[in-house]
């Protein structure tokens, strides 16, 4: 009997997968790095590949203190298509071999450097982009329970909380630069988003 071909119609995902766990987050904008931080503070390079059509990306994590590198390809998806702040994700960690057998492509790319950073005992994640991005500081917070991720206001070092905006996302940050940006915010910025398109111009 041949192999059959794999469409949306005959494959499915489970509902549930002891490999998967649900990640809980909030994203911000940011007109820079926290009072505290710097360029130079400790921090990582991170680049993304995100697989076109997929729910993929291929993250390489370098340390610059010691040239150490930690590669895996990611899956992640919402569940909900408006609340990106439940998401799914599963990884799979990989050494040099199979990330040169997979032959995963350069495109649509994203580079950023990771600054860690505590706001009254929270652990945030400040990402200053990069390429095409350099001038978008994004941070995120990531929660334990629904009720911590719900109840949480928004830090006073942020512009805004851009969490569930589809355009802050790596899927969709992959292919646009800073400057579309700061034109989409201008063009359609919503209540909570008035304060980062003057913030964005300044």
């Amino acid at each position: 009997m041949g192999v059959a071909k794999l469409t949306d119609q005959n494959t499915i995902v489970p509902a549930k997968s002891k490999y998967a766990r649900v990640e809980r987050e909030r994203r911000y904008l940011l007109q820079d790095l926290p009072e505290g931080l710097t360029r130079a503070s400790p921090h990582v390079q991170i680049t993304d590949n995100y697989l076109t059509g997929t729910r993929l990306r291929l993250r390489k994590v370098r340390d610059p203190l010691t040239n150490k590198w930690i590669v895996k390809l990611t899956q992640k998806f919402a569940p909900e298509p408006d609340d990106f702040s439940r998401t799914i994700i599963t990884n799979i960690y990989l050494n040099a071999l199979e990330v040169e057998t997979l032959g995963i492509s350069d495109a649509n790319e994203i580079r950023k450097n990771r600054y860690p950073f505590v706001f009254k005992g929270r652990q945030f994640s400040v990402d200053m982009f990069l390429g095409d991005l350099f001038g978008l500081v994004l941070a995120e917070v990531s929660f334990e329970t629904d009720e911590e991720l719900d109840d949480y206001p928004q830090p006073p070092f942020a512009i805004a909380d851009v969490t569930n905006n589809e355009l802050f996302t790596g899927g969709k940050l992959c292919e646009i630069s800073f400057a579309d940006i700061r034109e989409a915010i201008r063009l359609n910025g919503t209540d909570g988003l008035q304060v980062a398109k003057s913030a964005a111009q300044d």
